[in-house]
């Protein structure tokens, strides 16, 4: 089984061929990020700090927003009561293993 695990957008990602990659919003459409360990089959290359000559390609499915959460603050006794919410905007993203 062929798999890599990235740095993308401040997070790691195990990713494989052909998977679905859910991070927040970015304004680019197709991505090289760094790898970080490459295994296939039974053969591991670790990076130090990023693996060479390993392609990894995201190309930009679709923008949107995800789903509403909200925010409760409380403080006991001072009848502060605060309830905010937002959707956050989310990027997908299609993984193509090289």
């Amino acid at each position: 089984m062929k798999y890599a695990v990235i740095k993308f957008a401040g997070h790691q990602y195990k990713v494989s061929d052909g998977d679905v990659l859910t991070v927040d919003k970015t304004l680019e459409k197709t991505l090289v990020p760094p790898v970080l360990l490459y295994v296939d089959d039974g053969e591991v290359k670790i990076g130090s700090p990023y693996v060479d000559k390993i392609n990894i390609k995201l190309n930009k499915i679709e923008d949107k927003k995800g789903q509403k959460l909200y925010i409760r603050k409380y403080k006991a006794k001072s009848r502060y009561r605060r309830k905010i919410g937002f959707r956050p905007e989310l990027s997908t993203y299609l993984v193509k293993l090289r």
